[in-house]
């Protein structure tokens, strides 16, 4: 199959779950193109089943913002045509699904009928495409995409919730590639460099958004300190970290916290980490924790959003209501205080996230591609 994918090319959740998929389905010898304004992050090698091009958004004086959508349908028009696109998988409501119905309609004025697939992640449905701006767009989006797709059913259920939607959803989890993951003793002595070994590697990833509780990860971070010797690795960039920094400093642990901004070795740090923290305020997935779990990393996180659907209570890991610190720190030092419980937990983590593989998951996507193009 010709399959394109339009995402967002950050170190966001979707954009990795979309960069995965489309690499994963080119092994298979399907011929992947990848629309967006910059090359994604985990697109680090093209080869002949790979494909992309970059959306380029002329500047005019005109413009008070520029025009992406109007950039982007016109980008999928003529690369559905140039290369006998088959299927358009837009990853986001907006403005991808809104872009890809805009190209949809452009496409039929020249008698060609290409099926898209659309694929909420979160935070464009409870937040941004919540807001009362957006929300018509994105109603009329989901609604005219052919098929829909959720990442949890969570958020199956809010974007019912809070649209006004007749199409059906179809709920496909995210998923980790289990087989890239090293376990190997090598491995071992660079550890070194992050935490004495009488130390416990403790690990955060995100945006640093305010819906991700940084303050909460510093806090849980400080009170699991006091009683077990840690490190506390923080990955990311975004609006919180000077905060974070200050609050490191404030509370005198800045020399037990390490701060790495985005990074391209996420999966060397987790394989040194002993536990990690998402005490998010929503999470529709939470791809992060997933992505710990397949390390043998045990998670303390919140019960929100499809946390639950991830992370098991009491298994490989714990939940806890957001905002709860002081249970979720009595936690992670219950995991953390004895070797022979955490690697319980760490096996129970790992044996968990297997279930997630893509080996798993992505036959459902392949399978609703053929839907797409044979019912289109």
């Amino acid at each position: 199959m010709k399959i394109a994918i339009v995402c967002y090319p950050t170190f966001g959740g979707s954009g990795v779950v979309a960069t995965e998929l489309g690499l994963e389905l080119a092994l298979r010898g399907h011929e992947i193109h990848f629309i967006t304004y910059r090359q994604p992050v985990r697109l680090a090698l093209l080869n002949n089943n790979v494909h992309y091009h970059e959306v380029n958004v002329p500047e005019y004086p005109l413009f008070h913002y520029q025009p992406y959508e109007l950039a982007l349908s016109s980008k999928l028009v003529d690369m559905v045509k140039l290369h006998n696109i088959e299927v358009l998988h837009v990853h986001y409501a907006i403005p991808h699904a809104y872009a890809g119905y805009m190209a949809k309609q452009m496409l039929l004025d020249e008698g060609i009928n290409i099926p898209m697939i659309t694929t909420l992640h979160g935070t464009d449905i409870t937040l941004v495409g919540n807001h009362p701006y957006y929300k018509p767009a994105v109603n009329f989006s989901i609604n005219k995409s052919d098929y829909v797709t959720s990442v949890s059913q969570s958020l199956k259920e809010d974007t019912c919730k809070y649209f006004n939607i007749s199409k059906e959803i179809e709920v496909i989890p995210n998923f980790i590639e289990i087989k890239n993951h090293d376990f190997t003793e090598q491995k071992v002595c660079k550890r070194s460099v992050m935490a004495k070994s009488s130390e416990r590697i403790i690990t955060h990833i995100s945006n640093f958004r305010k819906v991700k509780r940084i303050p909460d990860v510093i806090d849980i971070f400080y009170k699991i300190q006091q009683q077990i010797p840690s490190k506390l690795m923080l990955v990311g960039d975004g609006p919180e970290k000077a905060r974070a920094e200050y609050l490191c400093e404030t509370l005198g642990i800045t020399d037990k916290v390490i701060f790495f901004g985005n990074s391209n070795e996420i999966d060397q740090i987790l394989s040194y980490s002993d536990l990690f923290l998402l005490p998010s305020e929503t999470e529709s997935f939470g791809l992060a924790a997933l992505e710990a779990m397949a390390w043998r990393v045990p998670v303390i996180s919140s019960n929100t959003g499809g946390l639950p659907e991830v992370n098991k209570n009491g298994v490989s890991g714990y939940l806890s209501d957001v905002g709860n610190t002081d249970e979720m720190a009595q936690n992670a030092i219950t995991i953390l205080q004895d070797m022979n419980t955490l690697e319980i937990f760490k096996n129970n983590a790992y044996q968990l996230a297997k279930t997630f593989d893509i080996e798993n998951i992505l036959p459902i996507y392949e399978n609703l591609y053929q839907r797409a193009i044979a019912n289109k």
